[in-house]
């Protein structure tokens, strides 16, 4: 019997299926708590309510944490140790501190000649204000973030500096701003594992200005062009990831991305398609780690 703990939040629908996952193959089931853990670096010895994680078959990494912030990188940073001194990772650990922050995405995504709507970076208000206007209207991104939550669309008009100046003070300092494109109303989240491609599903807007659930986003099946999978395809290969989502919009102007995700999701291909995604995880594991 192979023993995979997830490493996820407990009570969390997606660390829970995944967890049910394991069990339902292979009769062991652990949901590990990042905040609960206790690393020795002099041993590289990694403890979790009384059981050494190193003696587990392998690792899977569901979620990092509760909200997305730069203590991720520090629990990741420890599951890094773990896998260099060679406990089996899925994904591993530094190809998630890759993909984690919105800014190192994006630099690896434009190093790799990703299409993206126009971004600026910068912690100058001025420079931000100069963004707005000659964009029109942008939107505003934490680093860390997911569904959207906390980003905020901005347009050039007599309100703009002070709005700049409110995101940044609410724990902004970096400003990462992204030119507001005409949309269709949806985006699209291509799903791929160990590098092949599972699914896709389309994220629609309920009249909102982005497509997030959180938002009142609806799922929908969808079908992508071999032009939008190959893109997709180009997008998570740069980051090495073994379960991932690619976030693409259709725009005139062609598909964009807009990010590749550090964790991927389950419910949007299960809503949408029928296509539980965990099921399909865990076989991948539980392949990788007999062979």
């Amino acid at each position: 019997m192979k023993r995979v703990a997830v490493i996820g939040n407990p009570g969390s629908w997606s660390t829970e299926k995944l967890a049910d996952a394991f069990a339902a193959k292979t009769g062991f089931r652990r949901v590990v708590d990042m905040s609960q853990v206790q690393m020795d670096l002099d041993s590289a010895r990694m403890r979790h309510d009384g059981e050494e994680l190193s003696e587990f078959d392998a690792l899977t990494v569901k979620k990092i944490g509760p909200v997305y912030s730069p203590d991720m990188q520090d629990r990741l940073s420890l599951l890094d140790l773990l896998a260099r001194k060679g406990t089996p990772i899925f994904s591993n650990p530094a190809s998630i501190l890759a993909a984690l922050n919105r800014l190192s995405c994006t630099v690896i995504l434009r190093a790799g000649n990703m299409p993206m709507p126009p971004t600026r970076i910068t912690e100058d208000v001025e420079a931000a204000v100069e963004a707005v206007e000659s964009f029109g209207r942008a939107v505003f991104k934490p680093l860390y973030t997911s569904k959207a939550r906390g980003m905020e669309v901005i347009s050039a008009d007599p309100s703009c500096r002070e709005r700049i100046i409110r995101f940044q003070n609410q724990g902004n300092p970096v400003m990462y701003i992204q030119k507001m494109l005409d949309t269709p109303g949806k985006d699209l989240g291509i799903v791929f594992l160990g590098g092949d491609y599972l699914g896709t599903y389309a994220r629609q807007s309920a009249g909102a200005w982005n497509t997030s659930t959180s938002s009142g986003g609806k799922y929908a099946n969808h079908e992508p062009s071999q032009e939008v999978l190959d893109l997709a395809w180009r997008a998570q290969n740069l980051f090495d990831l073994d379960f991932t989502c690619v976030d693409v919009m259709e725009t005139d102007a062609g598909p964009m991305i807009f990010e590749v995700s550090a964790f991927g999701g389950f419910r949007g291909l299960l809503e949408a398609r029928g296509l539980d995604a965990s099921v399909h995880f865990a076989d991948y594991v539980l392949k990788q780690v007999a062979s």
